[in-house]
C-alpha cells in the first residue's frame, strides 16, 4: 500500500452513489502523482452500490451484494468515505462546507454528485401512510416489510398500485409481484414507456406485462391518493374514471434533481432544475463541478448512469491537467424486469431526416421490433426491441453504422442473426454505461496482456455496470486472442490441464471408476478444487459408475447433489418428484398432495409441468421420498445436472389440432434420458402440432409434430441471453427422431465444457449446426455407434437415484439435522402465511414478530 501523500489538494465529493464512485476509481487511476486527497460523503449508511440492478433484491440478491468496485479502494491513506452523514451548506467563498454531524470541510475543488430524488405529483394524500418511492435500497427494504406486515395483517392478497409505466415504474411492478402481491401500473400516457417506444412497442409490451399479472391502466392521471378512516393510502382517484383501489401506492413518475445545496449556496441552476455546468461540468462558481443527475447540460437532467459515468471521467480529467469535454448522451436503456424483454437505443422514433424504419411485430407473442435506418437503407440510426431483444447487444454499437446486411435479418424470427462483434471498428461503443469503446477491449488484449474475460473486465471497466454488452465483449476479446496467436488454455482447473471434453474421453478409455485414480492419472495430484471435484462426478455418472452417494463419489457433489435435493434460501430444500411429460393420475395429485399437507410443505406448479414441494428439512426427506416412492413416483433429479424435464402439449389424443401423440412421446423421452448426467442442465418439449403449446423450440431439446412425423430442434434455452433452437432435422418417424436425439444428446455429453449449455455449444462447434447435422445424421466422425451405446448403456442400468438410497443405510446417515441430535429441526427456521400457504421468514418479518416458528409439524401446518 501507498504511504499516506502530503494533503496537498483536498477534493471533497458530496454524494455517494454510483456516479461518485466512478469519479474517485477515475482520479485515483489519473492521479499518477498521487496530488488528490479524496473525501466522499454520502446520506446512505452503505457505501455506493449498484442501483441499475436495485430489484434483483426481490428475487434473493443481498443488498450487500449490490456494492461497486473493490472495497479496498475506500482503504487507501489518500481516500475517505463517510456515510450517513448529510451536507448542510456549502460556502463558495470560503471553500468550506458543513455536513449534519458539524463538521466544517475545507475543499480546493467541489464535486457535487448528489444525485436526483422519486418525485411525487402535486396531489392530494401522497405523503400518507402507505404512499413509497422507488429509488434506494432503503424503498425497497420499507417496501418489502410493508407488504410483509400488510399480508400478515390483512389476510389476504396486498394489492398494490404503481404510478408510472416507465423503466422505474415496471420495475417496481415487477418487484410487486415478486413479493407475492397483485399489482396495477398506472400511466398517464396511452402506452408503456412511451419515453423509448412507440404505440406498437408499447401495446406488445402491455402483453409481457400483463402475462407477469400485472394490470395495466394507461391513459388515467391520477388526481389524488383515496386514503382509508385511518389515512393510510386505500388507493388512488382519477378525474375520468373509476378509482384503483390499492393496500399501497408505489410513485414512480420520474426524478428530481437534488440541488437544493447548490440553490442555497447561490449557484446557477439549469431551467428544468439542477445545477447548470458547461461541456466540462464546471458549475458557475470557481472550484464547484456537478456530475450526474443533479448535473445540468445545455438544460437537460439526464436520469441515466452512463451520461454520469462520463461527467466522472471529465472531471477527473480536469484535475490531473487534462481538457476532456462532456461527449454528449447516449440514451440506449434496457428494461431489467425478469420475464420482460425491452431495449431502446439511438434514434428510436425516427425523428432524423428521411429515417426509414423497418418493423416486425408478432402482437400474440408480444414481439415487436423496429430498426430506424438512413434514408437509403444502410445506415443504422436506432431502433426499439420488445419481447425479444436478442440483438440488442449487436446492434447498439452500430449506431451511426453501416449494417452491411438486410436489417430485416435482425427482426425475423429466423436462425442466424448476422453476427456482430469481431469486426467491429475501434471507435464504436460496446459498453455504453461506462463509455468502453471496441479499441479499448481489443487494447486490453494487446497492450495489457489479458487472457481471461474476468482481466478484460477488470482493465476496461466493459460489463461491470448493468452486464447487458457482456456477451459482445466477450466475442471481441476472444476473436482479439486469436488474432494474436496467443494460445488459450481450455484446462478445466489448475488440477487438470485437459479439457472436461478431452478428461471425459480419458476417463471412458482407461475405465478409472474414482476421483484419486483419474487426478494421479490424467492430472497432477492433489485433493481437487470445487471444480474439478464435481466435474468428475458428472462424468462418472454419465459413464455410470454407480450411486452418486456411494463410496468416493459422495464426497465429490455439488450442495444440492449432496443431499439429492435443491437447497433453499431458509436452508431447507424442495422436493421434486418426476412427473412424465406432465402427465399424472389424479390418485397421484391426492398423493403428493397428502404429503405436502402432512409436512407443511409449499407446493407450487412449474413451468416444466411438474410440482415442485418447497420447505423440507434434511431429515424429513428420506420420509418423504418413501411415502413418494410408494405412492409410484421417483426422483426428478431437479438437483443435478441432468435432464430436468419433458415439456409436452397434450396432442392428437384429445387436442382437435394434434397431428402427433405428443404426450406418449414425451413421456418416452422422459423416461429414456431421466437421470442421465451432463455439462449442464437439459430440457426438452414435445409439441403436437406445429401452434407450439410445449413451447419446444427454447428447449436443448424440441420436438414439433408434422404430419409426417417430427421435426427435430436443438440448441434452445431461455435465461439471460434467449436462444432459439436451430432445426435439425424434419419429418421423422418415431426411430428415426430417438436415434437423433440419442447422438446429439451423447455428443454433447462428450465435448461439451463444464456449465456450457446446448445453445453455446453449438455456436462454439466448428462449422455449429451443420457439424452438428454431420455428426448425428451422416456419422461424419465414425461415433456413432458409440454414441448409440452410451445411451443405451444408460437406459439399462438406470436406477431411481432415491429408491437406491432408501435402501441403503449407509447413505441414509446423510440425511440427520445435527450429527448429536439427528432428528431435532434447525431452531432457526422461520415462517408466514401467504396467499393459504407458508413461506420462509424474512428479516423485516422477524422484526415485525409475525414470524411461525418451524421447528414442529405440528406448528408448521
Amino acid at each position: 500500500m501507498l504511504p499516506p501523500a502530503p494533503r496537498s489538494r483536498h477534493v471533497v465529493v458530496i454524494g455517494a452513489g454510483m456516479v461518485a464512485h466512478r469519479f474517485v476509481e477515475s482520479l485515483r487511476s489519473q492521479d499518477t502523482d498521487h496530488v488528490w486527497a479524496i473525501t466522499v460523503i454520502g446520506d446512505e449508511p452503505w457505501r455506493p452500490y449498484d442501483r441499475v440492478q436495485l430489484t434483483s433484491t426481490f428475487s434473493g440478491v443481498d443488498p450487500a451484494a449490490l456494492e461497486l468496485g473493490r472495497p479496498l479502494m475506500w482503504s487507501h491513506p489518500n481516500v475517505t468515505l463517510r456515510t450517513s452523514e448529510t451536507v448542510t451548506s456549502i460556502h463558495p467563498g470560503t471553500r468550506t462546507l458543513v455536513t449534519s454531524l458539524g463538521a466544517t470541510e475545507h475543499y480546493d475543488e467541489l464535486v457535487i454528485a448528489t444525485g436526483s430524488s422519486a418525485a411525487k405529483p402535486p396531489i392530494a394524500g401522497v405523503d400518507a401512510p402507505g404512499v413509497h418511492v422507488y429509488r434506494t435500497v432503503h424503498d425497497v427494504v420499507a417496501l418489502k416489510a410493508e407488504v410483509a406486515e400488510l399480508s400478515q395483517r390483512l389476510g389476504r392478497t396486498v394489492r398494490g398500485a404503481v404510478v408510472g409505466g416507465g423503466l422505474l415504474g415496471l420495475e417496481a411492478a415487477g418487484a410487486m409481484v415478486a413479493l407475492g402481491a397483485e399489482c396495477t401500473v398506472v400511466q398517464s400516457s396511452g402506452h408503456l414507456m412511451s419515453a423509448q417506444l412507440d404505440a406498437g412497442g408499447g401495446e406488445s409490451l402491455r402483453l409481457l406485462i400483463e402475462h407477469l399479472g400485472v394490470d395495466v391502466r394507461t391513459g388515467s392521471r391520477a388526481s389524488a391518493v383515496v386514503l382509508d378512516a385511518d389515512g393510510r393510502a386505500a388507493g388512488l382517484d382519477f378525474p375520468d374514471g373509476e378509482p384503483e383501489l390499492a393496500d399501497l401506492v408505489v410513485f414512480a413518475v420520474g426524478i428530481t434533481p437534488r440541488d437544493e445545496l447548490a440553490r442555497d449556496a447561490g449557484l446557477t441552476l439549469g431551467a428544468r432544475g439542477g445545477i447548470e455546468v458547461d461541456e466540462a461540468c464546471r458549475a458557475s462558481a470557481a472550484s464547484i463541478w456537478a456530475i450526474g443527475e443533479v448535473a445540468s447540460i445545455g438544460g437537460e437532467c439526464f436520469g441515466l448512469v452512463a451520461p454520469g459515468y462520463s461527467m466522472a471521467e471529465v472531471v477527473a480529467n480536469r484535475l490531473t491537467g487534462g481538457a476532456a469535454t462532456f461527449p454528449g448522451v447516449d440514451l440506449s436503456t434496457k428494461l431489467k424486469l425478469t420475464g420482460v424483454d425491452v431495449a431502446s437505443f439511438g434514434d428510436a422514433f425516427a425523428e432524423s431526416p428521411g429515417a426509414l424504419e423497418v418493423t416486425y411485430a408478432d402482437p400474440v407473442g408480444g414481439v415487436y421490433k423496429k430498426l430506424v435506418m438512413s434514408d437509403d437503407g444502410k445506415v443504422l440510426l436506432g431502433g426499439m426491441l420488445v419481447g425479444d431483444a436478442s440483438a440488442y447487444t449487436s446492434l447498439r454499437p452500430m449506431v451511426g453504422r453501416e449494417l452491411g446486411t438486410d436489417p430485416a435479418a435482425y427482426l425475423l424470427p429466423a436462425d442466424g442473426m448476422p453476427e456482430v462483434g469481431g469486426d467491429l471498428p475501434d471507435d464504436a461503443t460496446v459498453c455504453s454505461c461506462n463509455n468502453v469503446s471496441v479499441g479499448a477491449v481489443r487494447g486490453a488484449v494487446t497492450d495489457h496482456a489479458c487472457t481471461d474475460l474476468a482481466g478484460v473486465k477488470a482493465c476496461t471497466n466493459a460489463g461491470t455496470a448493468c452486464g447487458s454488452c457482456v456477451p459482445l465483449v466477450k466475442k471481441i476479446f476472444s476473436t482479439e486472442l486469436a488474432k494474436t496467436g496467443v494460445e488459450v488454455s481450455n484446462a478445466l482447473c489448475e488440477h487438470f490441464a485437459l479439457s472436461r471434453a478431452g478428461l471425459f474421453d480419458a476417463v471412458r478409455v482407461t475405465g478409472l471408476s474414482t476421483f484419486t485414480s483419474i487426478i494421479e492419472r490424467h492430472g497432477n495430484g492433489g485433493r481437487g478444487c470445487d471444480i474439478c471435484r464435481p466435474v468428475v462426478a458428472s462424468i462418472l455418472a454419465s459413464l455410470g459408475n454407480g450411486h452418486i452417494l456411494k463410496g468416493e463419489q459422495a464426497a465429490l457433489q455439488d450442495t444440492n447433489d449432496h443431499v439429492m435435493a435443491n437447497m433453499q434460501k431458509d436452508g431447507t430444500y424442495s422436493v421434486v418428484p418426476r412427473i412424465p411429460g406432465g402427465e399424472v393420475t389424479p390418485d397421484g395429485l391426492i398423493a403428493i398432495g397428502a404429503v405436502a399437507k402432512e409436512y407443511g410443505l409449499y407446493t407450487k406448479i412449474t413451468g416444466g409441468q411438474r410440482i415442485d414441494l418447497f420447505g423440507a428439512r434434511i431429515e424429513q426427506l428420506p420420509e418423504i421420498w418413501k411415502k413418494l416412492i410408494d405412492a409410484g413416483f421417483e426422483s426428478g433429479q431437479a438437483y443435478g445436472k441432468a435432464l430436468r424435464n419433458v415439456k409436452s402439449c397434450v396432442g392428437s389424443t384429445w387436442c382437435r389440432y394434434g397431428v402427433q401423440d405428443s404426450v406418449a412421446m414425451a413421456i418416452f423421452l422422459e423416461l429414456r434420458f431421466r437421470g442421465l448426467r451432463s455439462p449442464h442442465k437439459l430440457k426438452f418439449g414435445v409439441s403436437g402440432c406445429a401452434r407450439e403449446c410445449a413451447e419446444a423450440r427454447a428447449k436443448d431439446v424440441g420436438v414439433i409434430a408434422t404430419e409426417k412425423g417430427w421435426n427435430l430442434y436443438v440448441g434452445g434455452n431461455g435465461g439471460f441471453t434467449p436462444r432459439h433452437a436451430e432445426l435439425l432435422v424434419e419429418d421423422l418417424d418415431d426411430e428415426q427422431l430417438i436415434t437423433a436425439i440419442d447422438r446429439f444428446i451423447g455428443y454433447y455429453i462428450r465435448t461439451a465444457d463444464r456449465m456450457q449449455r446446448t445453445a453455446r455449444w453449438i455456436e462454439d462447434l466448428d462449422g455449429g449446426i451443420d457439424t452438428l447435422r454431420a455428426v448425428v445424421l451422416e456419422d461424419s466422425l465414425g461415433i456413432a455407434a458409440d454414441l448409440d451405446a452410451m445411451v443405451a448403456n444408460h437406459v439399462d442400468n438406470y436406477k431411481d437415484e432415491w429408491q437406491e438410497a432408501l435402501n441403503d443405510p449407509e447413505v441414509m446417515q446423510r440425511f440427520v439435522s445435527f450429527v448429536n441430535a439427528p432428528t431435532t429441526p434447525d431452531p432457526s427456521l422461520g415462517y408466514v402465511p401467504e396467499r393459504g400457504q407458508l413461506r420462509p421468514a424474512n428479516e423485516a418479518d422477524r422484526s415485525a414478530g409475525t414470524v411461525i416458528a418451524g421447528t414442529t409439524l405440528e406448528v408448521r401446518r
